[in-house]
């Protein structure tokens, strides 16, 4: 026995629904939560403070979760070269993350070997950053780029010496419980107050060599990379998304 289904539409006039009351198309609950925004210097008030000038507390090493090893100096920290990345001992997902950098005043090599550090998110997925002003590289090498994967927009970078600044807005992967991408990474960076990457779609690990490619995981660290430079980091926080 065949079932037959009706589907029934009641359309609403036009005329009709521009006679509604505006009381029907207001939202009144849920009420958005009250943040006092920064002004500049201070983070808002729902931030996480990573970095405030004076203590390396939130860090730890990469390499074996042993105390932070690098400089702290001048309300800034800075790569002690060779003694490793930092990380987190805080883990993240979705995330509004607020980083300054500065490359070092003193030129000295050229290309990737010139100011070369990156902010890693959860650990995996690298935005570069480099002495990107008047060096050229490749261009998904380049500061501000989703290293190896995506360049950045324009060249938003200050001269070597300048404090600069990422605003970075990511969303993390999804896995579904095989382990199967749901939902890739997306990431936004503002960089000096320009906008370079926007909902940039990450394919996987930002590897040197090689294809990305995603590997299930959680929340992550935001790590900083010891490329060897003495780059310098101030002024980091974070809000959870």
């Amino acid at each position: 026995m065949k079932r037959i289904v009706y589907l029934l539409l009641f359309v609403v006039p036009v005329a009709t629904a521009q006679e509604w009351p505006p009381e029907l198309t207001e939202v009144w609950d849920p009420e958005p939560r009250m943040v006092t925004p920064g002004d500049g210097t201070a983070p808002p008030s729902d931030a996480i403070v990573l970095f405030d000038g004076t203590s390396l507390d939130a860090w730890e090493s990469a390499r074996d979760g042993s105390a932070a090893k690098w400089i702290v100096a001048d309300g800034a920290m800075t790569v002690a070269p060779r003694t490793g990345d930092l990380r987190t001992k805080e883990r993240f997902g979705d995330i509004q993350l607020h980083i300054e950098f500065r490359t070092p005043a003193e030129v000295s090599g050229e290309g990737q070997g010139r100011g070369n550090s990156g902010v890693f998110l959860q650990g995996r997925y690298e935005v570069q950053v480099l002495d990107s002003y008047g060096n050229r590289t490749y261009s998904n090498g380049q500061v501000a780029s989703i290293y190896k994967q995506h360049l950045p927009m324009v060249n938003a970078a200050r001269p070597p010496g300048a404090w600069q600044t990422y605003d970075i807005f990511y969303r993390a992967p999804v896995f579904a419980p095989d382990g199967e991408v749901v939902r890739k990474a997306t990431v936004t960076v503002v960089h000096n107050g320009v906008l370079v990457q926007l909902d940039a779609e990450i394919q996987g690990g930002t590897t040197y060599t090689g294809l990305p490619k995603y590997e299930p995981h959680g929340d992550g660290p935001i790590e900083l990379q010891d490329h060897g430079n003495p780059v310098s980091y101030r002024n980091v926080w974070v809000r959870r998304l």
